[in-house]
């Protein structure tokens, strides 16, 4: 917290990293800052193991709200579970003393540490062979810093900026607000300076996970294109859009030459530790818990039966297209109806990445197909725990269609990708240049990849041409909703979009599914769940009350003036 002078070093935090160690057995009590930036530790080990820390503070959005991902508090799904923490932010809004995903202190928290190593690093003499090491990791708590702005900016507007300071109590804490732009300004520039002093793309398997120049350029792009957004360019200034792109344009023309590129398999990218597509991901030991935690609830692993936590909209659902990259909406409507969509055998003929995102009624897990109908095993009824919609989350779980038990799996959240950058780009070229050639190029590598059919010109991959820029504003909104769901995307582009107004409060939808025999039924319902966003006060988060009320300089955000 920015308020208080904690000096803690979460040294035995459980943070696997592949270049990471574990700290040698110490008697905590004895670290001190004389002992962690020792000038005679040529090998740099005790301020290593400080850096590393910092890296394990980086965001990761598995179940990380009251045992939700953040996306069930967006139109793509609801919690299972009834009262659940994350439904506080779409029953009716969030407040100074109550906000589920308040990041205040703990970014300041880890902004603090940054500026520690970067205060005291300097003091170390590294051996001659270490010193590029040295280096890089300057840039990488460098990077660090900006990235927890970025956190703070994305959720708060405007905060203060601290520049290289680590504050005391001695010092004047009442500091006042920076404005959104001087933010991004900062974590622009910091991200420039940065990205000299990183390490080049591609590393090495032993340095795989730590900060790299193309981390450095997609945070800033980032940063460039939420303030071009609508959210923060409200008189649309297309200069901003252009920065934005070009920044972008800068990342793919960089990654492209240093090996990134779309993994050949959608669901590879999240069960591999290293591949082409991941820029940055938050690494993980391996695990099971993202089966446990979201597969459906008649699955039992082991003795340990799955949660099924997270229930997918029946919105999610169908904005995924046909096989041929259609609207399903389309495929209704047409005469001939061209991809054989069917709406009483509605998973058949789509996009391949609606199996690798959302478990439906009949997909094959643990050598038995699912059972969303009503009576059976992942909806028996009753009081127990399961999904709302007929749906539970898939995208990131390991291969488990056949086998008895699940088995460790690499779970590493994905914090930037390359499929992202294509996205934003696409996005930022749009505004400012239309819907030219490279726009439709990037949308069709993304769909081909997905595993969409071709077809034929002037329809490939189910993009027509000659579309108006608002047409494909609207297309490239939906394919960032299908390729990055449940990554914490969507959550954020509502807002910077400033169309979370228009999308939230309106009803919910899940499948209710009737079988007699072997046929299946397929009736759309309504969900009886409060869902309100309350404009413009929930476009940003309150800065707590706790700091509010010890900073006469700390302005609320608007229509937060009074403790709600």
């Amino acid at each position: 917290m920015m308020t208080r002078h904690i000096y803690t070093i979460l040294i035995l935090m459980a943070f696997t990293y592949t270049s990471c160690q574990k700290l040698e057995d110490w008697p905590m009590e004895l670290i001190t800052e004389e002992y962690l930036w020792d000038e005679k530790d040529s090998l740099g080990t005790n301020a290593s193991y400080f850096l590393n820390t910092i890296y394990g503070e980086m965001p990761t959005g598995f179940n990380r709200i009251g045992g939700n991902l953040l996306c069930a508090a967006t139109d793509d799904a609801v919690p299972s579970a009834d009262n659940a923490t994350v439904s506080r932010i779409t029953n009716g809004g969030y407040s100074p003393i109550n906000n589920p995903d308040d990041s205040w202190s703990a970014n300041y928290a880890s902004i603090r540490k940054c500026n520690l190593f970067l205060q005291n690093f300097p003091r170390i003499t590294l051996k001659q062979d270490l010193r590029q090491e040295g280096v890089y990791w300057m840039a990488e708590a460098r990077f660090l810093r900006a990235l927890f702005y970025f956190e703070l900016v994305k959720r708060y507007g405007g905060v203060p900026l601290l520049g290289d300071r680590v504050l005391t109590l001695d010092d004047d804490l009442r500091l006042p607000r920076n404005s959104y732009e001087e933010c991004i300004n900062y974590i622009v520039n910091e991200c420039d300076v940065a990205k000299e002093n990183l390490r080049p793309d591609p590393v090495p398997n032993g340095d795989f996970g730590r900060i790299t120049k193309m981390a450095a350029l997609t945070l800033k792009a980032k940063a460039l294109l939420y303030a071009a957004s609508p959210l923060n360019n409200p008189s649309n200034d297309k200069n901003k859009w252009r920065l934005a792109k070009d920044a972008l344009a800068e990342a793919i023309q960089y990654g492209s030459s240093s090996g990134f590129s779309l993994e050949s398999s959608f669901s590879n990218v999240f069960l591999t530790r290293k591949n082409n597509e991941i820029i940055l991901a938050y690494q993980r030991a391996v695990t099971t818990d993202l089966e446990l935690n979201n597969a459906p609830i008649g699955y039992v692993s082991g003795n340990t039966a799955s949660r099924g936590r997270t229930s997918p909209t029946q919105e999610l659902v169908d904005a995924f297209p046909t096989i041929k990259g259609l609207p399903i909406t389309d495929d209704i409507k047409s005469p001939i109806n061209p991809t054989g969509y069917d709406p009483n055998n509605p998973y058949a003929n789509r996009d391949p990445r609606l199996s690798l995102t959302v478990f439906y009624n009949g997909m094959p897990w643990l050598n038995r197909p699912v059972e969303t109908f009503d009576g059976g095993l992942d909806r028996p009824g009753g009081a127990v725990v399961q999904t709302k919609t007929g749906y539970y989350m898939r995208k990131f779980l390991g291969n488990f269609s056949s086998g008895t038990a699940y088995s460790n799996q690499t779970h590493n959240f994905p914090i930037f990708r390359y499929a992202d950058v294509l996205l934003m780009f696409v996005e930022a070229k749009n505004e400012v240049d239309g819907p030219v050639d490279s726009v439709y190029t990037y949308l069709r590598e993304i769909r081909r990849r997905a595993g969409i059919q071709q077809g034929s010109a002037p329809n490939l991959y189910g993009i027509p041409d000659g579309l108006s820029q608002d047409a494909m504003r609207e297309l490239i909104r939906n394919e960032r909703r299908i390729e990055m769901a449940f990554e914490e995307q969507r959550y954020w582009d509502l807002r910077r979009w400033k169309i979370a107004e228009q999308i939230f409060n309106k009803p919910l939808h899940g499948v209710r599914i009737s079988k007699v025999g072997s046929n299946f039924t397929y009736n759309i319902e309504t969900l009886a769940i409060p869902f309100q966003f309350i404009a413009p006060r929930m476009y940003r988060y309150p800065i707590p009350f706790s700091e509010i009320s010890k900073n006469p300089n700390l302005t609320q955000n608007e229509d937060y003036l009074t403790v709600h």
